[in-house]
């Protein structure tokens, strides 16, 4: 219950805001200031508990950028001799000890942090050992299942992501059509599971839907054009890449639909959107 939300029922009023029922945990304050207008005893409340600066259990409405059990890229705002100071979008900071730090950080700077909960002093803590969090148990990912990613660093052969905010994967440089960077939330796909269990991840839709969406995108970039685009199944990878941000392979398949459909002509030069009937 603590660092997450909780619906709790207001059990009494007081000048400085309500009490709720923590259950287990006891009653909790709302302050004054968190309280939603007209709300009576009786009513239940979306609330996130957490520790306030004296270490007393606190209720708020506002909403932090992750609960516990979480992933999130987030910024050093202070430094001491205990660790380092991230907002988390709550007034009280988000400390992550040293001993919790993959390298130590600056201030200003931007991390991915697993938010946990220490279970002997019931405070909220971050960590960017993030191997610790991750890979803890089996997965049973398909090929093309549609999962959420956070981007994080960049490697020799492409970006290591958070699957679902459970596991690693990777997507390929090859595979990269558009720019992404750390921290970065984004929809992807499952491309591939190896025999070793690792995950090789797409940026777009595999097959037909991928062919579907990026057929969309020629059709609303001929128009923006004037119906002409200097770019067809011969041009270089490196162009199709920088104005469809997709692989040549899928703009041949695109283009070879479109043809076939006679929605577009493929000129010497480029692709034309033909007129209809």
């Amino acid at each position: 219950m603590i660092g997450r939300y909780n619906n709790l029922e207001v059990i009494k009023e007081v000048k400085f805001g309500v009490y709720l029922d923590g259950e287990e945990l006891g009653e909790i304050l709302l302050p004054q200031r968190y309280l939603p207008e007209n709300t009576e005893v009786g009513d239940r409340l979306d609330v996130f508990i957490y520790l306030d600066s004296d270490d007393y259990l606190i209720a708020t409405t506002e909403k932090p950028k992750a609960q516990v059990g979480e992933f999130a890229c987030l910024k050093v705002v202070d430094l001491n001799k205990v660790g380092a100071f991230f907002d988390w979008g709550l007034p009280k900071d988000l400390l992550v000890p040293y001993n919790e730090q993959k390298k130590t950080v600056e201030k200003e700077q931007e991390q991915i942090v697993y938010i946990y909960l220490d279970q002997e002093s019931d405070r909220i803590a971050g960590s960017t050992k993030l191997n610790k969090f991750l890979d803890n148990y089996p997965h049973s990912y398909k090929k093309g299942e549609q999962v959420d990613l956070i981007i994080e660093e960049h490697t020799h052969i492409g970006y290591k992501a958070i699957i679902n905010g459970q596991h690693w994967g990777v997507v390929y440089d090859s595979d990269v059509f558009k720019p992404i960077r750390y921290g970065q939330r984004m929809k992807g796909f499952i491309k591939l599971v190896r025999p070793d269990g690792k995950i090789n991840l797409s940026l777009q839709q595999l097959g037909y839907g991928k062919t579907d969406d990026l057929t969309k995108r020629i059709l609303r970039l001929l128009e923006e054009h004037d119906g002409y685009i200097a770019a067809n199944d011969k041009t270089s990878p490196e162009l199709i890449k920088k104005l469809f941000s997709c692989s040549k392979k899928a703009f041949k398949l695109s283009i070879g639909r479109l043809y076939k459909e006679r929605t577009i002509d493929i000129e010497e030069r480029g692709i034309r959107l033909l007129e209809k009937n």
